[in-house]
This record gives structure tokens, C-alpha cells and sequence, in this order.
């Protein structure tokens, strides 16, 4: 079975995460997004995966490799200029058998594809769409019904009195990861469990995961994954729902709930960090603040005694002085 998957996507919501790394391997808890896609259709026996590309195809590919890691074959094309869903599809055409998947490639999901497949099967259908209802549609464009299940009619942002129904045209669809509040989110849904994913087997039943050369003089409160090679000082309160990944550094005292600190960061002594994602590199003097949706790019040092909330974004490389910023 194949599936394409359409990446074409910059990924601007999730800046300044995507401004150094492409959005389909940008890290999510211990491995890159998009491998949770690759994952679940492996488990539903799809064996040859084309990713088509809007950009940065060979970066994406030096992350991922030929998919053998994930049981599958992997292709990556990158399009000569953004062509639409429709476009997308038709560039990758020549690499297409007579039957495949076609999916979004910025949702988690762990919905049965079998049975989808099968249904497909059994209809005779040229086509099946995967929808969703939404308890607000007005964004999204409608997909109208026949008593038999197919597909009547699309409405594409409906006004007020077209609104007939929920169901809305979104693939196969657990949670869009492609802001900073939903990548947060899909962290947390993967954590407790609430998505079936193989990180489940590295949680256990006591929904932590600790890794090799990990030093812990504080305290861990799961769920939450300390990836190899961190450190937790005396006093430090990690958790819950907290992914640190390899190599970071946790000072003395320093409270982190409900945030993602990815490789390399290193986090002074005294600090608090809840609600905020902190990319790979990332320095913070004692006694900051980090919270409130905030973001930190790839290589951001952050001064002693600064408090950055209300959803701010660091853009990477930035060097923030003591104190310099408050709110």
C-alpha cells in the first residue's frame, strides 16, 4: 500500500521552531513529527511512502533517511513552486500506483486506517474521505452527505444559514500541531496517552521515561520524558508533562511544568518555566521566568532575572541581556 503525504508547508505558525528546522522534523517528545505519521501507517501495513515537499526536501531527508528505520520505503520530492493540494498530487503523480492514501502531513492521528481502507473496499468508491465534525465550521469548508454516506456536496466557508452540518474536510485528524499552543498540546495528548503512539511502550504504566547517563538530584513527577544525559539538580521539580530531551541541564532549584526543552538547553538556577517551549541550545540565567506560550529559538540566551510570557516569541540567536525584559 502507499501513501503520499503533502509537507509543502513553511510552517510560519510554529516560528521560531521552524525558522532553523524544517516543520516535518522538528522534534516532537523524542522523535521528529512526522515519524508518528510514518509509524502509524507502517502499523497499517503501508510499505511505500512519497513526501512531497514544498521546500527544504533535502533536509528533510537527511533526518529521515530511506524510512527503513520505520519499516517502510521513503521518497522525498520537492516542488518547484508551491502548487496547491491538487498540484502536489500531480507533481508525485509518476511516482503513484492505481491506489493510495493521501494525507496531510501536519496532524497527529492514530485513527483506524484499516477499517477506512476496508470500508473503501467494500463501497467500491473512487475515493474516501476521512471527516471530522468541529463544533464551529464557519472556518473550514462543509462536506454534505447523502443518506448513504457519500459525498453530496462541498461549502466552502459557509455563512450562518448554509451551516447544516459539522462535518468538515480535515484527513485523518487527531490535532494540527502547526501552532505553539497545539504543538504543546500533541505533546501532552502523546505523554498521557490520550493518542496511541510507540512512545507509549518507552513510557511503561508509570507514564515516565528516563534515560541513559541521567543525573537526578531533584524530583520528576510524570508523565514526562528526561531523555540521555540530563541533569536535574537538588531542588529542581520537573514535571509533570514535561519533555527534556538529550543533554539538557536543569540548575538547582528551577521548576519546569507542562513544557518541552529540547537538546543542549541549559536552565539556571531558580527559574520557572511552565507553558513554553524552549528550542535545542537555548541558555537561561538564574532566576527567569519562562511561561505563558512563550517560545525560544535555536540558540537564544536569555540574562539572569528576565520574565518573557504572553505567548512572546524569541527568534534564534537572540541575546537578551540581563533584565531586559519584564512583562
Amino acid at each position: 500500500m502507499q501513501a503520499v503525504i503533502l509537507v509543502g508547508g513553511e510552517g510560519t505558525r510554529l516560528r521560531p521552531l521552524t525558522s532553523t528546522v524544517p516543520k516535518p522534523v522538528i522534534p516532537l517528545v523524542d522523535r521528529p513529527f512526522i515519524a508518528f505519521m510514518l509509524e502509524w501507517l507502517a502499523r497499517h501495513g503501508v510499505d511505500d511512502v512519497v513526501m512531497s515537499c514544498g521546500f527544504l526536501a533535502t533536509a528533510v531527508r537527511n533526518v529521515l533517511g530511506d524510512g527503513s528505520q520505520y519499516g517502510l520505503r521513503l521518497r522525498c520530492i520537492e516542488e518547484p513552486e508551491p502548487r496547491g493540494t491538487a498540484g502536489a498530487l500531480k507533481y508525485a503523480e509518476d511516482l503513484l500506483d492505481e491506489r493510495f492514501l493521501m494525507l496531510n502531513g501536519d496532524v497527529l492521528t492514530d485513527i483506524d486506517l484499516t477499517a477506512q481502507i476496508a470500508q473503501h473496499e467494500a463501497t467500491g468508491a473512487v475515493g474516501t474521505l476521512a471527516l471530522v465534525s468541529v463544533g464551529d465550521p464557519t472556518a473550514y469548508g462543509l462536506v454534505r452527505l447523502d443518506d448513504d454516506h457519500a459525498v453530496a456536496e462541498f461549502v466552502e466557508k459557509p455563512s450562518a444559514d448554509q451551516i447544516d452540518t459539522k462535518l468538515i474536510s480535515a484527513g485523518a485528524y487527531w490535532l494540527d500541531i502547526g501552532t505553539p499552543e497545539r504543538y504543546l498540546q500533541g505533546t501532552f495528548d502523546i505523554l498521557e496517552g490520550n493518542v496511541v503512539t510507540a512512545v507509549a511502550d518507552r513510557l511503561g504504566p508509570g507514564y515516565l521515561a528516563v534515560g541513559e547517563r541521567v543525573q537526578v538530584d531533584g524530583r520528576i513527577v510524570p508523565p514526562a520524558l528526561v531523555d540521555r544525559g540530563c541533569t536535574i539538580a537538588a531542588g529542581a521539580h520537573v514535571g509533570s508533562l514535561v519533555v527534556l530531551a538529550e543533554g539538557v541541564t536543569v540548575g538547582e532549584g528551577t521548576s519546569i511544568e507542562r513544557s518541552v526543552v529540547l537538546n543542549g538547553a541549559e536552565i539556571g538556577a531558580n527559574c520557572v518555566l511552565r507553558d513554553c517551549i524552549v528550542a535545542a541550545g537555548v541558555r537561561i540565567g538564574d532566576g527567569s521566568e519562562i511561561s505563558g506560550g512563550a517560545v525560544l529559538g535555536e540558540g537564544v540566551t536569555v540574562g539572569e532575572r528576565n520574565v518573557l510570557s504572553r505567548g512572546v516569541r524569541v527568534f534564534p540567536q537572540t541575546d537578551l541581556p540581563e533584565g531586559a525584559i519584564t512583562f
